[in-house]
């Protein structure tokens, strides 16, 4: 393990240590500050367009652009 992500891990049992309220209101704070927000943001995006490429049916975005001719 290299120590950004030995230092990732502290924070993360940190913050699963805290009460409930204690971490939506930093996930608010995180959420609201613009350089964490966007980069929450395109990381949510991420995952969800992932999961959607693995459901049954889904047409990679690749093929799909060649598909339009773009």
């Amino acid at each position: 393990m290299s120590p950004v992500q030995a230092t990732a891990e502290v924070f993360w049992t940190a913050f699963k240590a805290l009460p409930k309220h204690a971490r939506e209101n930093f996930l608010d704070k995180l959420a609201s500050d613009r350089r964490f927000g966007r980069e929450l943001e395109d990381r949510l995006d991420n995952e969800a367009a992932d999961k959607a490429l693995k459901e049954r049916g889904r047409v990679p975005w690749t093929a799909l652009k060649r598909s339009l001719g773009r």
